[in-house]
């Protein structure tokens, strides 16, 4: 598994909203170490047992915390991202979606600046079947197991992660990157944590039109030694028609799904049409 393992200690940024403690109850349901939350002026307080401090700092002192997943509306993303970097914090998983494009350019800069990861924004999160998730990936969907999974889009990751399940096998890490044109931790980097990991056999790399994030991956597929099946959404989709993410929009002929899976395809991964496919691909290479 990378990035989510059994050393990570999470605090929830927003932890007292709607969305925040709905999903501090999931995360604390299948295992997930949540250590700390964080709500400006309401520090003291407790949800699920998890307590409630008014900073960052104050929760990583109290809680020897390493990571954060971020439930904060866009308005105030920017500077609770912020707050998780100067805390110290080497994991952060941004959830919210609707972040302006200079917020997030502002703070994945900084971020890369100081050597900390970032997942997101507009991302499910990440799930690791053996110890939990940040985020909103739903857990029956996964199986414990050896493919790897990374992808742009939300629901299709929780399909075609259900399809693996019913087909037998089983995921060790689960990595949404966000569908926003700018993203923290991008394919390749996710890609080489994969290659790395000893539990991962495979991996399952799910694209979509729009942009080049897919192209900039096959550069770093060329070089693995480790099967990739790649799985590109919207190959009906017609040019200059945004499809439900920010980032997926074809414009003059670039981003299209075939100049994408022609990519993918050149660099030695297997391409799968149909989402279907995925399964048959994997039953074929891990023989």
């Amino acid at each position: 598994m990378i990035l989510l393992d059994e050393n990570t200690r999470a605090v929830v940024q927003g932890i007292t909203g709607r969305q925040g403690s709905f999903h501090t109850k999931k995360m604390l349901e299948c295992g997930t170490k949540i250590v700390g939350g964080i709500t400006p002026g309401k520090g003291g307080k407790d949800v699920y047992g998890v307590p409630v401090f008014d900073t960052v700092k104050e929760a990583v002192k109290e809680t020897d915390a390493n990571a954060s997943v971020i439930f904060v509306p866009a308005p105030f993303a920017k500077d609770a991202v912020f707050e998780a970097m100067d805390a110290g914090l080497d994991l952060i998983v941004v959830i919210t979606e609707h972040i302006p494009i200079h917020d997030t350019m502002e703070f994945v800069n900084y971020a890369e600046d100081l050597g900390i990861k970032i997942i997101g924004p507009n991302t499910p999160g990440i799930a690791s079947p053996k110890v939990g998730k940040l985020g909103i990936i739903p857990m029956e969907v996964l199986k414990e197991g050896s493919i790897g999974m990374v992808s742009r889009s939300g629901t299709l990751t929780y399909e075609i992660a259900n399809q693996i399940k019913n087909s037998g096998f089983g995921v060790s890490t689960c990595v949404g990157i966000g569908g926003d044109p700018i993203v923290g931790l991008r394919y390749g980097e996710i890609l080489d944590l994969f290659e790395k990991d000893k539990e991962t056999e495979a991996i399952v790399m799910i694209g979509e039109i729009g942009g080049g994030a897919e192209e900039e991956a096959s550069k770093f597929i060329k070089k693995m030694k480790k099967p990739v099946i790649g799985y590109i959404a919207g190959q009906s989709a017609p040019e200059g028609k945004r499809m439900g993410h920010a980032g997926a929009i074809v414009e003059r002929g670039r981003g299209t799904a075939e100049s994408k899976m022609r990519a993918l395809e050149e660099a030695g991964a297997y391409v799968a049409k149909n989402i279907s496919d995925i399964p048959k691909i994997l039953k074929e290479i891990l023989k």
